[in-house]
Parts: structure tokens; sequence; C-alpha cells
């Protein structure tokens, strides 16, 4: 159980660290935030708790498969924000999100990558 506390501590401070950075510096929260931290801290708890190498392996590699659905997202929503309230700006990302998710899961199934 102290284990999982460790876990959620560690990890939520990130978080944390990472909003109060950007509250100072957009510029330098933002690059953190691009950091591949949380794929970091997941691979890191995995090799810890013995996970095997092809778990590890797997994990990074759709981790990249994933991130490339929601990248239009990170252009979409300052141009939302401008003309809608927040949550209805972060609510249509997640949106295109999902539909940019379904339409690279079928244009990788062409190269015999499965995501669905």
């Amino acid at each position: 159980m102290l284990w999982i506390i460790t876990k959620y501590v560690l990890t939520a401070g990130i978080v944390v660290l990472i909003s109060e950075v950007a509250k100072r510096s957009d510029k330098t929260g933002a690059l953190i935030a691009a950091l591949p931290t949380v794929t970091i801290l997941a691979l890191i708890w995995m090799y810890i708790e013995g996970q095997g190498q092809e778990k590890l392996a797997n994990h990074a590699y759709y981790t990249f498969w994933y991130v490339l659905p929601t990248l239009p997202m990170f252009l979409i929503f300052p141009w939302l924000l401008n003309r809608y309230s927040f949550w209805l700006s972060l609510g249509i990302c997640a949106v295109i999100s999902v539909g940019c998710f379904f339409i690279v899961a079928l244009m990788v199934r062409e190269f015999g990558i499965k995501l669905t």
C-alpha cells in the first residue's frame, strides 16, 4: 500500500509542479508538460514492478501511436478558447481527439498496426 501511495504522490507532484511552473512562464511550463513525463514515470513504475522488456517496449510503442491523434488538439484549443468558454473548448477538443484517434487507427491498420 505504501508503494501505491508513493507512486500517487510522486506522479501528482509532477503534475502540480508543471502547473506551478506554467503560472510563472508559459513557455517553460509548456516545455515541461510536453516532455513525456507521464510515460517515463509509467515506464519506471512498470520496470520497478518487474514488468518484462516486451511489456515496456509495447507501452512505449503504443504511446507513440496514441500521442499522434492528440496533437491537433494543441493547435485547435487556443483558437477555440478565443471564441468559446474553457469547458466547451476543452470538450470540443476531446471529441476532436477521439475522432482523430479513430482516423489514425484506420490509417495505420493498413501497415499492420492494430490500435483498436
